[in-house]
C-alpha cells in the first residue's frame, strides 16, 4: 500500500519521557488521523499532485449547502473542522472517501510541524523582540520606552522593518526536524521531542522527511 508524506493532526498536550540513559525528555503529544480523501489534484487537471484531507468529524447539521455537497461527493456524511491539503507523488493510489491513519504516513525519525503560534496580541517591544529595558530607578523615565526609533536629518524617516510594538504570534509556524520518539497506531499518537506551535487543541500539519 502507498504510505503518505503528510497528514493533519492536533496539538494533545505536552509530557515527558525517559531516555534509555535516564534522561528527561520534553514530549509534544499529537493525535495523528484518522484522516478522510475528500478530493484528488492532479498535474493534468489543478497543475500539481495533491490529495485534499478532512480531519476531526463536523456534524452533517452545522455544515452549510457548499460543504454539505462537497462531502458528498466524496461519499462522506459528515462534515470536518479542518480540511488541507498534502503533497503526493502518485494521488491516483489513493481513492476518495479513504480513511487514512498513522499506519499510513511515511514516519521515518524526523518531521515538520506546521502550525499557527498562540496569538498574544499587541505587545510592546521587550516581549515581542527581547529588548533590555531601561533602569527601575524613581528618578528614570525610561522603563519599558523604546526609546530613539529614527534620523533627524537623514533619511528624516523610521526604517522600514524597524523592530517595534505591534501584533505578536498567531502567524503560521514551522518547526523543523522535530525527533520522533515513540508511535502508537492504536491509539493515533505521535511523541515528538520539544515544543509544537499553537495551543493545546490546536491543528497542525505534519510533514515526513
Amino acid at each position: 500500500m502507498s504510505k503518505i508524506t503528510g497528514m493533519i493532526g492536533r496539538k494533545i498536550g505536552m509530557t515527558h519521557v525517559y531516555t534509555e540513559d535516564g534522561e528527561q525528555v520534553a514530549t509534544t503529544v499529537l493525535e495523528v488521523g484518522p484522516c478522510t480523501v475528500l478530493q484528488k489534484k492532479t498535474q493534468e487537471r489543478e497543475g500539481y499532485n495533491a490529495l485534499q484531507l478532512g480531519f476531526a468529524p463536523k456534524p452533517a447539521r452545522r455544515l452549510k449547502k457548499p460543504e454539505l455537497g462537497h462531502v458528498r461527493k466524496a461519499g462522506v456524511e459528515q462534515g470536518f473542522y479542518c480540511i488541507k491539503e498534502v503533497k503526493v507523488s502518485d494521488p491516483d493510489a489513493f481513492e476518495v472517501g479513504q480513511v487514512l491513519t498513522l499506519e499510513d504516513l511515511d514516519i521515518r525519525s524526523l518531521v515538520d510541524i506546521t502550525g499557527t503560534s498562540k496569538g498574544r496580541g499587541f505587545t510592546g517591544t521587550i516581549k515581542r523582540h527581547g529588548f533590555s529595558r531601561g533602569p527601575m530607578g524613581h528618578g528614570s523615565k525610561h522603563h519599558r520606552q523604546m526609546g530613539s526609533i529614527g534620523m533627524c536629518a537623514w533619511p528624516s524617516k523610521i526604517i522600514k522593518g524597524k523592530k517595534m510594538p505591534g501584533r505578536y504570534g498567531g502567524k503560521r509556524t514551522t518547526v523543523k526536524n522535530s525527533m520522533v520518539l515513540d508511535v502508537r497506531p492504536e491509539e493515533n499518537l505521535l511523541l515528538v521531542k520539544g515544543s509544537v506551535p499553537g495551543a493545546v487543541n490546536q491543528f497542525v500539519i505534519l510533514t515526513c522527511k
